[in-house]
């Protein structure tokens, strides 16, 4: 079983409302060979909400309790987002996941590249808080940028993958 992120599936639940939908997700999640999840929803904030980011490292500082997650108001959001973490965690674990498919640059989901802290649109290299957890327990996290279908290869059962080749499954392009 694989996670997305929500707002990759079309759930409208990033911070300013909207979502990040990948086709390829939406049909994975209708296939039922995805769960989607939303760390900042299932630690309890709103839509839309203030942005955050995570200031003094990553989520595996955040983690180990060297880093904070701080929205642009100047509160401190860590524990909301270390609650939406472990709630996730939970569900994976339930699910029998393996893999996440997570929304680049977010500070719960991010895999490769977060926001520096400061609110001013830099990236820097690092994990989100969940991505950070699910790595801990042996999750695999990729990049929304990364969801294709050669990465999905591997955790998708045989009818699933047959089924991802029918046209009406494809975009314009062949390729999701």
């Amino acid at each position: 079983m694989m996670l997305i992120s929500a707002c990759l599936a079309g759930f409208n639940v990033r911070y300013d409302g909207g979502n990040a939908q990948n086709d390829l997700a939406v049909k994975l999640v209708a296939m039922g060979q995805a769960i989607t999840v939303c760390p900042e929803i299932m630690g309890g904030f709103a839509t839309p909400r203030v942005p955050a980011e995570i200031q003094g490292g990553s989520g595996a500082d955040v983690l180990a309790g060297r880093a904070t997650v701080m929205n642009r108001a100047g509160q401190d959001v860590t524990k909301e987002y270390l609650q939406g973490a472990r709630m996730v965690l939970k569900l994976a674990q339930t699910h029998g996941v393996t893999v996440a498919f997570l929304k680049q640059k977010s500070p719960a989901c991010g895999t490769k590249l977060i926001y520096d802290g400061h609110f001013v649109g830099h990236r820097i290299p690092g994990t989100g808080v969940t991505a950070a957890l699910l790595q801990v327990h042996g999750i695999k996290c990729f990049g929304d940028e990364e969801l294709t279908l050669a990465n999905v290869r591997p955790y998708v059962d045989a009818v699933t993958w047959a089924n991802l080749h029918h046209d009406n499954l494809r975009t314009a392009e062949g390729e999701f």
